[in-house]
């Protein structure tokens, strides 16, 4: 109302609103500023009429910059190291920089770091796939899906029959396979684990699930099992023994992809032959997970840090994982920002991974992965890649990855997801560990993750998060991986998880939670690693010589 100025009505409704007092104090103050740029302009230089000269983006951080020191920027210990596996093996030597070009000793000219062949096996969904549309048949699918390749699995490897149904009644021993349901909404417990069946095998029925006679067990909703034990009820399986892992299968497009020609993507979407050269000298990854800036202000002090930490130690890979424009940051929820998210990330994030790549060489490679806390990106999972316009990386040395996503590094399987599964099974699982049995919790929630063959077992959802079954299923399924990364608000940890694979025993994946970079207004962690080369006949040494820690900013 207060523009529609049709009779001058309403006009001079908004005119007489105003005191004047009000008018004459910003009559003044407009004419103390013009003085102020008038005076100035021998300084700023020259203007366009009637324009103002406003500090550029790049000016207006280094006047914050200049302001009164952050807590971030107080801290007093820096880069400590706070766990170290396999210690005893040596630090990786930097290169020195070959010569010095400025007087002052700021810009150096490093050795080049050796070119890593990166190939993504699976990059998660495509941006253009459609979501919202996540239909309770798709749902039905998916899941089972899931109890039916579980099921072939496992009669091949225990050689039982796997077709029994969970509801019938039966005074023999019955082996069956089935999804582990709550019966109520609250947290899942030894008392309330229901098993459904499959709906090919069982036609969908829910049994209840004794475990009073184990001594030991680790479950949680959606987690896929064979239970063998007496139902002779009909209504209650009593367990005698739970199969909840089964054997990895192998990657054939992972593990056979030195016998094809290597490729990289680029912008376009397209694909070029890349040069195949495979290291021998050790390989050097750093990793770290947002958020990327502390909750006090927006000028990503901790990624700035962590780039200087970079091109000191020369990484073959810079692996950063979203959330990069976090939703839960104190000025984005309260919308006090002056810039579009799109801006804060393109002015504070991919310049500064821009001017990375340039100052360290071709050999430098960096891959970005989103979260579903990013809100400059679509919040639903599993996710697309970033879709970054105008990125300047004229030798494809970043890499866009989805989330979840699957990449090989040197014929290093790398599988990392952003979402926090760790804490979502930490709250929905139900456990029980004999008296006087030490039990590491962490690697037993990661070991959940490997065991099932996902990047997320747990169904239903956590509250918060927009699990899309429809989307792309297939993203979710995870195959044999040398390093899984998964970051997580739990503590940090590098753990050592065994699984059997199939034409290999004891198969290890080196799993890996780097923690967050930022943790309010101070400084979090990120991980080191170094994996020394290993040769064919010393397959069985990983992941020995492989060197993980644990650094706090």
């Amino acid at each position: 109302m207060l523009l529609n100025t049709e009779n001058g009505e309403n006009e001079e409704h908004f005119n007489s609103a105003k005191t004047p007092t009000k008018i004459r104090e910003s009559n003044d103050a407009s004419k103390s500023l013009m003085s102020r740029m008038d005076s100035n302009d021998a300084f700023s230089g020259s203007r366009t009429p009637g324009s103002v000269n406003m500090p550029s983006h790049k000016f207006k951080s280094r006047l914050e910059n200049g302001s009164p020191a952050t807590p971030f920027s107080q801290r007093s210990s820096k880069f400590k190291v706070q766990f170290v596996l396999n210690k005893d093996l040596p630090d990786p030597v930097i290169n020195e920089p070959l010569e010095v070009i400025s007087e002052d000793d700021v810009v150096r000219r490093l050795r080049p770091i050796e070119y890593s062949d990166l190939q993504v096996i699976h990059m998660g969904v495509k941006p253009e796939k459609r979501f919202m549309f996540d239909r309770i048949e798709a749902k039905f699918n998916v899941l089972e899906k899931r109890i039916k390749d579980f099921a072939m699995i496992v009669a091949k490897n225990e050689g039982v029959a796997v077709d029994n149904q969970v509801s019938v009644a039966s005074q023999e021993r019955t082996f069956v396979i089935g999804m582990v349901c709550c019966d109520g909404e609250g947290h899942l417990n030894d008392k309330s684990v229901l098993l459904q069946g499959s709906v090919e095998f069982s036609s969908g029925h829910r049994v209840r699930l004794d475990l009073h006679m184990l001594g030991r067990f680790s479950l949680f909703p959606g987690q896929i099992i064979g239970v063998d034990g007496h139902n002779l009820s009909g209504h209650c399986l009593v367990a005698s023994r739970i199969v909840d892992s089964i054997p990895m299968p192998l990657s054939e497009d992972l593990f056979k992809s030195h016998e094809r020609e290597p490729k990289r993507q680029v912008l376009d979407g397209s694909t070029q032959p890349l040069p195949k050269k495979i290291s021998v000298n050790p390989l050097s990854m750093v990793i770290a997970t947002g958020p990327f800036t502390t909750s006090d202000n927006l000028s990503y002090e901790p990624l700035v840090d962590l780039l200087d930490f970079a091109r000191k130690k020369q990484p073959n890979l810079l692996l950063l994982m979203g959330p990069f424009i976090d939703s839960e940051h104190p000025q984005i929820k309260q919308g006090t920002v002056d810039r579009t998210f799109e801006e804060i990330f393109a002015e504070e994030v991919v310049v500064r991974i821009e001017e990375y790549c340039e100052q360290m060489g071709t050999g430098a490679r960096v891959v970005l992965m989103p979260s579903t806390r990013d809100c400059h990106h679509e919040f639903v999972f599993p996710q697309s890649p970033f879709a970054i316009k105008g990125l300047k990386d004229p030798e494809h040395q970043v890499t866009l990855l989805g989330n979840p996503g699957v990449f090989a590094l040197n014929e290093l399987a790398i599988g990392c997801c952003t979402v926090d599964v760790l804490r979502h099974l930490s709250s929905e699982e139900a456990s029980r560990v004999p008296a006087g049995v030490s039990s590491d919790r962490l690697a037993r929630l990661a070991s959940h993750i490997i065991s099932q063959h996902s990047f997320y077992p747990l169904y239903p959802a956590a509250s918060g998060l927009p699990l899309d079954l429809s989307r792309s299923p297939e993203s979710l399924q995870l195959t044999h991986l040398d390093i899984f990364i998964t970051p997580s608000d739990l503590s940090p940890f590098v753990k050592v998880l065994s699984s059997s694979v199939e034409g290999q025993e004891n198969s290890k994946t080196l799993c890996i939670n780097p923690g967050r970079l930022a943790k309010g207004m101070y400084g979090g962690t990120f991980t080191d690693l170094l994996v020394n080369p290993v040769q064919n006949d010393q397959a069985h040494q990983w992941p020995e010589n492989a060197k993980a820690s644990i650094i706090r900013l």
